[in-house]
């Protein structure tokens, strides 16, 4: 999952860096101010997708491999037509919504052009998504990682024709992720059909299983709002940056790309705690969970030390491959770009633990708890903390950025205590389920 997620991550970064070298600083702060409210728009629904990740995991924990299929099912048929649904409604709001933003009047229509053919892909996404988190639930990570490689030479590739040969712009970089995701969504589908026949693919046996569903719901809802409330995070926090000015802006989704490719790690560890920790406390082997966190936390940890040595000795020429030196605003962008990371990257050790932590309670479906402390820690914590020192100190952009590691100290303080605390053991899901 990690090297995969990699493959995606870098595959984005060398988009935001064809995006600010070919096309320019306004449109690497038009990309950053829809990103947020694209994840804001399918967080809920992800979330619900994730309970069903861990039912999945523990029908296979348990050997139940006739209710996997029909948990795989139920689950990539709500996504792919809830991602259809997503996306007509996206295409309808994109303008209000971006408006709400504060962005600035220059850079809407590109902004609602880039939002709109985005949300033409939405189907394609979460259908490969729900494929890939079925085969991770049954511990196959390794297939949905080929299928992404090829999706993200396909996109750089196409990225390059389109901005660079067709002098498409903002439009060029959007048809090109629309088509990766496609591509990765229908090679997934034929390797289900062609490999995995418990898991095959067909509208003519899909079965949707409402009680499996509700479950899901039950599991996932609480994780899906905690991402809901998280995207939405993001964009109040994105309203924050983009009054601002567009150097600001630019600087902030250039740095964000960066810092979302140092998270993969934690990121990822986390995902595979939480299938690791299903399939175990299905099994009732609560000492190999306790295991698997201790030997996830020493290798996230060790990752994200490296990291931090990367960005303190070379956040500048990281900065640089981003910016034209000919940009209007270049030092403000560079100088604002490295505060940024050096800022955040102090604290990655503090975030990797949190997540990692999070990712086990998944596992184990004690998500409503989790789901409170972030909340706490992002819109009683962090946004307060980013608008009061923004504006009603000298720091500016600045306190932003120390508002993100204050939210992350919250959050994990409060995931360790519910862990230590042991009120997230309890009955299995699928028995649940089955009784």
């Amino acid at each position: 999952m990690l090297v995969g997620n990699v493959f995606q991550q870098a595959g984005q970064i060398i988009n935001a860096a064809i995006v600010g070298r070919y096309i320019g600083a306004d449109a690497t702060a038009v990309v950053g101010a829809s990103f947020y409210i694209i994840f804001a728009l399918i967080a809920l629904v992800m979330g619900v997708g994730i309970g069903g990740t861990v039912i999945v995991s523990q029908y296979f924990g348990s050997k139940q491999f006739e209710n996997v299929k029909r948990a795989s099912d139920t689950m990539l048929i709500f996504l792919t037509s809830a991602g259809a649904v997503i996306g007509i409604a996206g295409i309808i709001f994109s303008r209000p919504i971006l408006k709400l933003t504060n962005i600035p009047d220059a850079l809407l229509d590109d902004a609602q052009t880039y939002m709109n053919i985005s949300m033409l892909g939405m189907f394609a996404m979460f259908g490969y998504n729900a494929v890939s988190a079925n085969l991770r639930g049954l511990g196959d990570s390794v297939r949905p990682l080929y299928f992404l490689v090829i999706a993200t030479a396909l996109n750089l590739c196409l990225d390059l024709l389109f901005v660079v040969v067709f002098g498409w712009k903002i439009k060029g970089v959007a048809w090109a992720t629309f088509i990766a995701f496609f591509i990765s969504f229908v090679l997934s589908v034929i390797y289900l059909n062609k490999t995995h026949p418990v898991l095959k693919f067909s509208f003519a046996t899909m079965i949707f299983d409402r009680k499996i569903f509700s479950k899901a719901l039950k599991i996932g809802l609480p994780s899906g709002m905690q991402q809901t409330f998280v995207a939405l995070g993001g964009v109040a926090l994105v309203t924050v940056v983009n009054s601002m000015g567009v150097e600001i802006m630019a600087a902030y989704t250039v740095a964000g790309r960066i810092d979302s490719f140092i998270s993969l790690p934690a990121m990822n560890f986390s995902a595979a705690l939480s299938a690791f920790a299903g399939q175990n406390i299905a099994a009732g082997k609560y000492n190999r969970i306790r295991s698997g966190l201790l030997s996830t936390l020493t290798m996230s940890g060790a990752v994200c030390l490296s990291s931090m040595a990367i960005v303190f000795a070379w956040s500048e020429n990281i900065m640089q491959i981003f910016v034209k030196s000919t940009e209007p605003g270049y030092d403000i962008i560079i100088n604002t770009g490295i505060e940024y990371l050096v800022i955040v990257c102090s604290f990655y050790i503090i975030f990797s633990s949190m997540f990692v932590i999070n990712g086990l309670l998944r596992g184990a479906g004690a998500t409503l708890i989790p789901m409170f402390i972030t909340l706490f820690s992002l819109w009683l914590i962090r946004l307060p903390v980013a608008y009061l020192l923004s504006n009603h100190t000298d720091m500016g952009a600045t306190g932003i950025w120390w508002s993100i590691p204050t939210g992350w100290i919250i959050g994990f303080s409060g995931a360790l205590i519910y862990y230590l605390s042991g009120k997230w053991k309890g009955k299995s899901v699928v028995d649940i389920i089955d009784n």
